[in-house]
C-alpha cells in the first residue's frame, strides 16, 4: 500500500509541474493554439506549429476539466487550440482533411497522408464536448472519425492526392496503428456520445479482431507493426519485423479498456499477453529503460534511433501496468509499474526546471542539446499517464488514503 501511495502522490506532484510548464511556456497568447518546440528551459526554439500537438493539447486540457473539474485556464488553453485548428488547420481543398505543420499564424506548411491529425481533432472536440455540451464540437468530432473510418477502410479515395508509401501492385499491408488508434477515438466518442453506442460497439469490435487477428502474433512473442492483407508477418524485409515496444503496451491498455468495457476476460488476457511479450522483449537489461524498436527476430532495425529511449513508451507502461495490475492484483504488473517509474525519476524528470525530457540516449542521457517539447512531444503523453496512472492508484486504494 505504501508502494501505491507514493506513487500516486508522485503522479500528483508531477501533474501539476507538468500542467504549469506547459500553460507557462506553450500557449501562444497571440495567434493562440501552442508552441510544443520547447527547449530545457521551456524557451521556444520553433515557431511552427504542430497539428497532432494542437489536438492533443486541446484534449489534454479538456481531459484535466472532465476528470478534475473545470478551471478555467485549462478550459480556456482547450478551446485556444481548438479555435486554432478549426481557423487554421483544415485543408478545404482537400475535402477538410487536416494539415500536419504550420506556421505560428497558422499558414499550411506540410501535408501527410495519415489520419492521425484528423484523430487528435476528434478526440479533443469530443472531450470539450462533455464540458460544454454544444452540440458543435460533437459534430466536428464525428465528421473526422467518419472520415478516417472511411479512409481507413478503402471506402472514400483520400482527397490529399498522396497515395499509400508504397506502390500498391507491389505491396499493400495493414499498419497497426490504424485499429489501435481508431479503437481509442472510438473509446472517447462512445462515452460522450451514448446516442450512436451500438455504431460505436460495432466499430470497436472490428478494431479488435484486426489487432488480435492480424498483427498479434503469440508464436513469435509480439505484435507487428505491418503485416500483408492476410494477416501474415513479412520476415524478409525489415518492415514486416518491425516491433515498438512502447506502441504495444499503448494497444494492450486501449485492448484492455475495451474489455472490460464488454466484460471479455480473453480478450483482456490476450492484452496482457502484448503486455508481456513487448516489456520483455524491448526492456533494455543492460540500462535500463524500453528501447524504441527491435526485430521480431533479433536482426538488425533499420531506424537510427532504434536503441533511443523515448519518454512516451514508459508513459504506456505507467498506464498499462497500473490497470493491469487493478484489474487483476498480479504483482507482475506492480512490480513493472515501480520499476518503470523509478527509471522515469532517475532518467526523464527535469527537477530543475520542470517536465520530462523527451529523448534519451540508450545510457539514459539526455540527447544534447536537451528539449522538453518537439513535433511529436508537447502536453499530452505525460500527462495522460500521469492523471490516468493516478486515477487507477485511487481506484485501487481509494480517497480516503
Amino acid at each position: 500500500m505504501n508502494d501505491l501511495l507514493e506513487i500516486r502522490e508522485w503522479c500528483r506532484e508531477q501533474l501539476t509541474i507538468s500542467i504549469d510548464f506547459w500553460l507557462k511556456n506553450g500557449i501562444d497568447p497571440i495567434n493562440g493554439g501552442c508552441y510544443t518546440c520547447l527547449d530545457r528551459k521551456g524557451e521556444i526554439y520553433s515557431t511552427d506549429k504542430s497539428v497532432w500537438m494542437q489536438g492533443r493539447c486541446a484534449w489534454t486540457f479538456g481531459y484535466l476539466c472532465n476528470v478534475y473539474g473545470v478551471q478555467p485556464e485549462w478550459k480556456k488553453a482547450a478551446k485556444s487550440c481548438l479555435d486554432f485548428l478549426e481557423d487554421h488547420c483544415i485543408n478545404d481543398d482537400a475535402e477538410g482533411r487536416l494539415y500536419f505543420t504550420v506556421t505560428a499564424e497558422g499558414k499550411p506548411l506540410r501535408q501527410r497522408r495519415y489520419c492521425f491529425s484528423e484523430g487528435f481533432y476528434a478526440i479533443a472536440n469530443a472531450e470539450y464536448y462533455q464540458i460544454t455540451g454544444k452540440k458543435k464540437y460533437l459534430k466536428r468530432a464525428r465528421r473526422a472519425y467518419e472520415m478516417i473510418y472511411e479512409l481507413n477502410n478503402g471506402l472514400i479515395k483520400d482527397p490529399t492526392g498522396l497515395g499509400p508509401k508504397t506502390i500498391p501492385s507491389t505491396r499493400q499491408g495493414y499498419a497497426l496503428a490504424d485499429p489501435m488508434i481508431f479503437l481509442n477515438i472510438i473509446g472517447i466518442l462512445r462515452r460522450v456520445d451514448p446516442d450512436h453506442t451500438e455504431e460505436y460497439d460495432k466499430r470497436a469490435k472490428e478494431c479488435v479482431e484486426r489487432i488480435t487477428k492480424f498483427h498479434f502474433h503469440p508464436e513469435l512473442k509480439c505484435t507487428l507493426e505491418s503485416v500483408d492483407l492476410d494477416g501474415n508477418p513479412r520476415l524478409d524485409v525489415t518492415e514486416g519485423r518491425v516491433v515498438n515496444p512502447g506502441h504495444d503496451i499503448e494497444c494492450s491498455w486501449f485492448l484492455m479498456d475495451e474489455a472490460n468495457y464488454q466484460g471479455n476476460d480473453e480478450l483482456h488476457a490476450t492484452a496482457r499477453e502484448i503486455f508481456k511479450n513487448a516489456i520483455e522483449a524491448g526492456w533494455d537489461d543492460e540500462y535500463q529503460g524500453l528501447l524504441y524498436f527491435i526485430d521480431c527476430l533479433g536482426k538488425p532495425t533499420e531506424a537510427y534511433e532504434h536503441d533511443m529511449k523515448l519518454w512516451w513508451p514508459h508513459n504506456e507502461i505507467m498506464i498499462a501496468s497500473s490497470k493491469a495490475y487493478r484489474d487483476t492484483q498480479d504483482p507482475y504488473f506492480l512490480e513493472w509499474l515501480k520499476k518503470t517509474v523509478v527509471y522515469c525519476k532517475e532518467h526523464f524528470v527535469d527537477d530543475e526546471y520542470g517536465e520530462w525530457y523527451g529523448y534519451l540516449r540508450r545510457d539514459g542521457l539526455p540527447t544534447m542539446p536537451s528539449t522538453k517539447g518537439s513535433t511529436f512531444k508537447g502536453p499530452f503523453h505525460v500527462p495522460r499517464a500521469l492523471i490516468m496512472t493516478e486515477r487507477v492508484l485511487t481506484e485501487i486504494i481509494g480517497d480516503e488514503n
